[in-house]
């Protein structure tokens, strides 16, 4: 009871943020161009500054070093997924016109906008590299088989474009990333004054963060939500497949129990929020998409508390 009580003050934490974002929105003090800037604030100044300001104050190299052999679990788990939900598509019947934004959905998880404050809100800044190393596979993941996915719902032809997608991969926060374990392996110490700033952006990181989602909650309509079989297959895959399909993979490996932790509660993530974005850009049913993510976040706050009280008792 402990244990479920503490996650659901940290999910409270974060749904309050939310639910600001989204009355503000409602108020009309934020549209569609404020919540353009918000990502962007979030996605290319804090959360970058927040990786590094981290990774240099709180972690060794000895520490980081461990991290990397880590990404086989979220990949595989991504890669068992991705396997499975052609059998769901199958199952479900999904028109064909939706089977790669299904997919697309069905497998990948919003790291960022939910799962770091997730989990720094449950854990605190020790669970960083755990979210940032899904944050990784997940990314990737997405930019190249997520992506192309889409496309092909689209009515142009599907393609790979290596440079943008290279570009989103190496993203600001997983740049940020990489320069705060530069930083760290190479024994540079940081100044006072730049380590004040960085700390001073970051913060921008969480509630912007929520902002954003609560913006594109009030955006997609939460009226437009209908339970329908392919909503309940995409729940299916993000909260009930992902979360056993990576317990199974962790449970017994010799692995640190906050990572362990972290994998699960990251893999059980609602849809990324690039996903309808991604769907208009290719003409494929990015009104669905949105909707999905709205559903799915709304969902997560239900099943982040139970997942919570049932990962500490691994």
């Amino acid at each position: 009871m402990t244990a479920f009580l503490s996650s659901l003050g940290g999910v409270s934490e974060i749904l309050i943020l939310v639910a600001l974002g989204y009355m503000l929105t409602a108020r009309g003090w934020f549209d569609d161009r404020s919540s353009r800037i918000i990502a962007k604030v979030v996605t290319q100044v804090a959360l970058p500054a927040y990786m590094v300001e981290t990774i240099c104050g709180r972690f060794t190299a000895h520490e980081l070093a461990r991290l990397l052999p880590d990404l086989r679990f979220p990949v595989l788990s991504m890669a068992i997924l991705f396997g499975l939900s052609f059998g769901v598509v199958k199952a479900l019947a999904v028109p064909r016109a939706r089977r790669g934004l299904f997919k697309s959905m069905f497998f990948n998880s919003n790291t960022v906008f939910i799962g770091l404050p997730v989990n720094m809100a449950l854990f605190g800044p020790k669970s960083l590299p755990y979210v940032l190393v899904y944050y990784m596979a997940n990314t990737t993941i997405f930019w190249t088989i997520g992506v192309y996915l889409i496309q092909k719902d689209g009515q142009q032809a599907a393609h790979f474009d290596w440079r943008q997608t290279l570009g989103k991969v190496f993203s600001p926060p997983l740049l940020g990333f990489m320069v705060g374990v530069v930083l760290v392996l190479l024994g540079v110490q940081l100044p006072s004054f730049l380590t004040a700033t960085l700390t001073y952006v970051g913060d921008l990181t969480i509630p912007g963060s929520m902002f954003f989602i609560g913006i594109a909650m009030h955006q997609a309509g939460l009226k437009n939500i209908r339970i329908n079989k392919e909503l309940l297959g995409v729940f299916s895959g993000r909260f009930l497949f992902a979360p056993l399909i990576m317990y199974a993979l962790v449970v017994f490996a010799p692995v640190p129990l906050l990572m362990k932790q972290v994998f699960i509660l990251q893999s059980a993530m609602p849809v990324m929020t690039n996903a309808p974005v991604v769907a208009k850009l290719y003409g494929a049913d990015s009104s669905t998409a949105a909707i999905t993510v709205s559903a799915t976040t709304l969902f997560a706050i239900v099943v982040i508390p139970i997942l919570m009280t049932l990962v500490q008792h691994l």
